[in-house]
């Protein structure tokens, strides 16, 4: 007896139902005043901004009378938020996808290299840049003007490489040189030469300072030994005083320029002018016309309109890219390091090659952080807004409009339509809350495992 009041009298009594408290000893009055301005910010920052926005929707522009569903029906119905809608959909699609994809590849190829650390810390670089100044380096770097835009510099510099530019794009003669038109930007003497006679071709319209650099002062040939020889020059003098049809002294040589001696409508011989002017056909050219192809004249190829109606928005994804692809390989380069490497090692001793090992193995492995990265991506390009505001040039906005752009418009434009800004707030959020539910599902099942 004795025994068992020993034992009952050390059992803690119970507290009332009404006065119980919670797992850590907490009272729930406390918890509550602990937890009541957060949920006050909460509701004020949050909940409230959402429930009126929904309501407002539902009204006009002036606000004051009711439009129903007309606000919804406007955003696929009106042609810019058509494109903006359009344009979200190419936006969640390639651009998490890109990102993730070489986040993936940096990851992995840094792995074992002594400067991946390095690599990673100059790829991750970007993150801390805000959009704004990632707007306006891109906005410099898509710049048409290939001495400006670092995009179209590189691009003119390989395509130059492998097709040769003109040199004279705006030359032309005068109506009292010895030169016509002759058809498709070409030009052609007036006369058959002779190899007794100089040959001159003389042109003007070229800027000086765009003549080339090592360009000397254009001297006269000399007939000789029955060759075709002549001059090509600039038949301009600084400040004037220069005679036409004569070569001057100040007056420089058209280095560079094709001359062709054309025959009954057949090219046979041709030949540079060098940097003074001057040119050599052979005998065989007796008698022709001496003709300055087109190629001579085209005009300078400018590389590509980066920011036109047509590739604006793959440029700007890729300025995003830039940005979001070191985010992407950082999260997936700490799940790459919790990958069990026996796992990886047994199947390369069962004969497997390194990309069967990355396709079967690795990425297997590395489904849920993919799965992160992606979700995470895709919720911040919903939402894009400050690098399609600062990199699309007016002119091209309207082609690169997305849904948060179109948003700022509508709410605060010149013509701010609030009804039509609310209902395409709420379309967003439509948006992001499936990707948010996947999300929540994707981390239970985690937290369960």
């Amino acid at each position: 007896m004795k025994t068992a009041a020993t034992a009952g009298s050390s059992v803690s009594p119970q507290p009332p139902a009404g006065k119980r408290k919670s797992v850590t000893g907490t009272r729930k009055i406390v918890a509550v005043g602990f937890l009541l301005p957060a949920l006050v910010l909460l509701g004020a920052l949050v909940v409230y901004p959402i429930g009126y926005s929904v309501y407002r929707s539902f009204f006009d522009q002036a606000g004051s009378g009711f439009a129903g569903l007309d606000n919804y029906k406007e955003i696929f119905t009106e042609d810019s938020i058509l494109t903006a809608v359009k344009n979200n959909a190419i936006w969640v699609v390639v651009a998490p996808t890109v990102s993730t994809v070489l986040g993936l590849i940096f990851a992995v190829l840094t792995e074992r290299v002594r400067w991946g650390t390095a690599f990673k810390l100059i790829v991750f670089m970007p993150m801390a840049i805000s959009m704004l100044a990632a707007g306006i380096i891109f906005r410099l770097v898509y710049e048409q003007d290939p001495d400006r835009g670092v995009a179209n510099a590189v691009w003119v510099g390989v395509h130059d490489t492998f097709a040769e530019s003109a040199g004279f794009p705006k030359a032309h003669p005068l109506p009292v040189h010895p030169l016509k038109a002759g058809g498709g930007g070409s030009f052609v003497t007036k006369e058959p030469v002779t190899a007794a006679k100089e040959a001159l071709l003389p042109l003007v319209g070229v800027a000086p300072a765009k003549m080339p650099s090592d360009a000397k002062p254009a001297k006269a040939a000399r007939p000789d030994d029955g060759k075709i020889r002549g001059t090509a020059w600039l038949d301009f003098t600084k400040g004037g005083g220069g005679r036409l049809n004569a070569i001057d002294a100040r007056e420089l040589g058209l280095k560079g320029i094709k001359v062709e001696a054309v025959r009954d409508g057949k090219v046979v011989a041709s030949a540079r002018a060098g940097a003074d002017g001057t040119f050599t056909l052979p005998a065989s050219a007796e008698g022709a016309q001496l003709q300055l192809p087109a190629d001579n004249f085209r005009e300078p190829y400018n590389g590509v309109n980066w920011l036109g109606p047509s590739l604006v928005t793959p440029a700007i994804i890729g300025s995003y890219v830039w940005m979001w692809a070191g985010f992407a390989m950082v999260l997936i380069a700490a799940g790459l390091a919790s990958v069990p490497r026996e796992l990886m090692e047994a199947a390369r001793v069962d004969g497997a090659n390194e990309w069967q090992v990355f396709r079967r193995v690795t990425v297997p492995l590395l489904a849920p952080v993919l799965a992160v990265v992606l979700v995470t991506l895709m919720i911040n390009v919903l939402k894009i807004f400050d690098l399609v505001f600062i990199i699309a040039p007016g002119s091209a906005q309207d082609d690169a409009n997305v849904l948060a752009l179109q948003l700022y418009r509508s709410s605060f434009g010149t013509d701010s339509h609030l009804g039509l800004g609310s209902a395409i707030a709420v379309l967003l959020l439509l948006l992001v809350i499936p990707v948010m539910l996947f999300n929540v599902r994707r981390m239970r099942r985690e937290a369960r495992r």
